[in-house]
């Protein structure tokens, strides 16, 4: 799964086989946290990650969510930056 972009100690991931793993979605991954994320409501749709952790990867998500969708419709791997 390849990483995406890393901010503040959370990096995310994006899996690009859309047929096997339904909704787009996004991982994020903090310490020993681990959460998905929907890319269209970024909602936490599955997973752990703290209440401030979750918050960054929210507002992360949605500068970059036009791009997310983007990559997860043509499967085609992209770096975004983190947040600063």
């Amino acid at each position: 799964m390849p990483v995406i972009a890393r901010f503040y100690g959370v990096v995310i991931k994006m899996y690009f086989s859309q047929s096997e793993h339904g909704v787009p979605h996004f991982h994020a991954l903090y310490a020993e946290y681990n959460a998905v994320f929907d890319v269209q409501t970024l909602e936490m749709i599955e997973g752990d990650l703290p209440l401030r952790a979750q918050k960054l990867v929210k507002e992360w998500g949605a500068q970059y969510q036009q791009e997310l969708l983007r990559m997860w419709k043509s499967n085609e791997f992209n770096h975004l930056p983190g947040l600063e």
